[in-house]
């Protein structure tokens, strides 16, 4: 019974919902941990998929941005000094780790140390 509710959850829900369940159980694959559970000034691996990647020109210093969503949340990666980094493209999946922070109020790592997997 339990296998046919899970199927008739799977066939009625929403996209989004399955594909974040998805990249959450990706986690476990990369010793990661969720983004939501992540504070400030831990060091932490995060894994998932890159929403938004933005390049913003700064008067002192450049800025590259790419927004990591795991299924629980989403955590900037911020690189300074930088205007593109090739493979970092919306839709890559990324392992990435370093020391949480805020940008913009938001969970951030700056400067990063990433490795792109295999496009799915």
């Amino acid at each position: 019974m339990a296998n046919r509710l899970s199927l008739f959850r799977r066939l009625v829900a929403d996209s989004s919902v399955l594909d974040a369940h998805a990249l959450q159980s990706d986690i476990e694959l990369h010793d990661a941990v969720p983004i939501e559970s992540v504070v400030a000034g831990q060091v932490a691996t995060v894994a998932g998929r890159l929403k938004l990647v933005v390049y913003q020109p700064r008067q002192t210093l450049p800025t590259f941005t790419a927004e990591l969503f795991d299924g629980s949340g989403t955590v900037a990666l911020v690189f300074l000094g930088r205007r593109r980094i090739a493979g970092l493209e919306p839709g890559r999946t990324i392992v990435a780790r370093g020391r949480i922070g805020e940008y913009d109020g938001h969970k951030a790592i700056y400067n990063p140390w990433y490795a792109l997997r295999e496009p799915q």
